[in-house]
């Protein structure tokens, strides 16, 4: 075999090994000799890793599964959750080595459900694992686990929520924190058979926070490890960028931010940096909102602020503008921002070409009645995004345009114990946010999923807030819906056989 062969199939495999993948096919006869566009193909395999849900031991904990139904896709497969440090038998159970140092079999958390159809599972206590996630065929594409954690008493207690994240080498956590009342964590979990390793670097408002601790951690094969942010500092500093870089393999990465007065949420990874950002999503009764910055190069970053509002783009009181130092964190308090109406922040550099990071903390409630989330830049809808776990009240669906006017498809799933899906159309107008009165499954039992598509038109984002109040506080965790990645673009070849000769 000769080296322009190898080649070519070097470049059939480089497409392939990506987080899910799309089967390669040979082109037929009649389509010989003629290359077009890329096609766009179901992906064959997604993989998703949920961080260690709580160490409070009165953490309750629930999973939610679920696949949208992906035109093009095979007619079989399997999905799994399996506990972190531990081998699946192929059943559905999972064993390892437990305190005792026994074989132990524990039972998966939940089975997914075929698409269409959420399924649930539900832990509780503070011994929980981070979960490793692998779907395949018809259930890999737009793959979604949703783990929403409710805590009722003590440092962070609240509603924390987060959507199970895929594994990468590069994450930005703007928004974290190692002031006296918080207690964050960096969350990693090592989805694959060799060790990864890991830089975790802190940025404050001096710049790099200077530590050998967070340098070449080691996360173990099929494992999870979460570093307290307060042991790779010797000062206290309110407002942080988290950067996550592996030098070898791939991880999942995800802070836990716990507040001992005003509650907690998971901090999920920021947005690329990029020179225009969309933080959507932010709750019409927030009390306090705070816009955490970080520009990773070299060049100062000015940025114009604007909140989409229902009725067009505003400029938000006294913060028309936010000069970032290059490698400083640099925050403002934008407070009462949304003044009781659905919103959107946009923040644009003057210089397109300055990457930017950022994160909106958000409180609801007062006094000691507060409760915190977090609204990371987000990516756009792009083609199709789906958030889990919803219930017939409680749920906030938010949608933005920051450009041109979008028609959006938004389809409540069945429940995960019963009901028939609904789908429902809105026109978000150019340059707002809105929040919709997202459909309901008819005969709703259980919870269910919202799977957002754009129709045509401009970018749209999108988040989905959670909210449940127990005892007076509202607690709440919002999910940002970037594209579920459920597609991929297949470039059409034309077979030449004359390669073979050279």
């Amino acid at each position: 075999m000769n080296r322009t062969t190898l080649s070519l199939i070097a470049g059939t495999a480089a497409l392939a090994a990506v987080t899910g993948f799309a089967a390669l096919n040979t082109p037929d006869a009649a389509g010989a000799g003629t290359a077009g566009a890329a096609a766009r193909r179901p992906v064959e395999r997604t993989s998703l890793l949920c961080p260690a849900p709580s160490l409070s031991d009165i953490a309750d904990t629930t999973y939610t599964s679920f696949t949208p139904v992906t035109d093009g896709t095979t007619a079989g497969g399997t999905a799994q959750l399996q506990a972190a440090t531990e081998e699946s038998d192929g059943t559905g159970a999972t064993s390892g080595t437990g305190k005792s140092g026994k074989q132990t079999t524990a039972k998966a958390v939940l089975k997914p459900a075929d698409p269409g159809e959420p399924a649930t599972g539900d832990t509780s206590g503070g011994d929980s694992p981070a979960l490793l996630g692998t779907a395949e065929g018809k259930y890999a594409p737009g793959w979604t686990v949703q783990e929403t954690t409710e805590v009722a008493a003590g440092t962070g207690r609240g509603l924390l929520g987060v959507n199970c994240g895929a594994p990468d080498t590069e994450f930005w956590f703007p928004g974290a924190s190692t002031s006296a009342d918080r207690t964050d964590y960096v969350h990693l979990t090592n989805p694959d058979d060799s060790a990864a390793v890991v830089d975790i670097g802190l940025y404050g408002k001096d710049g790099a926070v200077k530590s050998t601790v967070g340098e070449g951690l080691t996360v173990a094969p099929h494992s999870s490890k979460a570093v307290l942010l307060s042991t790779l500092s010797d000062t206290q500093q309110t407002d942080l960028t988290v950067h996550v870089g592996v030098r070898s393999g791939r991880v999942g990465a995800a802070v836990q931010a716990l507040d001992a007065k005003a509650g907690g949420d998971w901090l999920a990874a920021a947005a690329d940096p990029a020179g225009s950002l969309v933080l959507p999503g932010i709750p019409k009764d927030a009390t306090d909102v705070r816009l955490i910055a970080f520009t990773p190069g070299d060049t100062d970053a000015d940025l114009k602020l604007r909140l989409a509002s229902p009725d067009g783009q505003i400029t938000p009181a006294g913060n028309e503008t936010l000069h970032v130092k290059a490698g400083v964190t640099t925050a403002v308090d934008l407070g009462e921002v949304t003044r009781g109406e659905a919103g959107s922040l946009v923040l644009t550099a003057s210089d397109s070409s300055v990457p930017v990071v950022a994160a909106l903390k958000v409180v609801r409630g007062t006094g000691t009645r507060q409760e915190t989330a977090f609204v990371p830049a987000a990516a756009p809808v792009g083609t199709r995004a789906t958030a889990a776990d919803n219930s017939g009240k409680g749920t906030t669906l938010s949608l933005a345009a920051p450009g041109a006017a979008a028609t959006v498809k938004v389809t409540a799933s069945a429940g995960s114990e019963g009901g028939t899906a609904v789908t429902k159309t809105y026109t978000v107008k150019a340059g707002t946010a809105q929040d919709v009165d997202a459909p309901v499954p008819s005969g709703l039992k259980g919870t269910y999923a919202l799977t957002v598509e754009r129709v045509s038109g401009g970018p749209v984002y999108a988040a989905r807030t959670l909210a449940v109040t127990e005892e007076g506080v509202p607690g709440f965790t919002v999910q940002t819906l970037p594209d579920d990645r459920g597609m991929v673009s297949v470039p059409r070849t034309d077979e030449d056989l004359s390669v073979l000769q050279k």
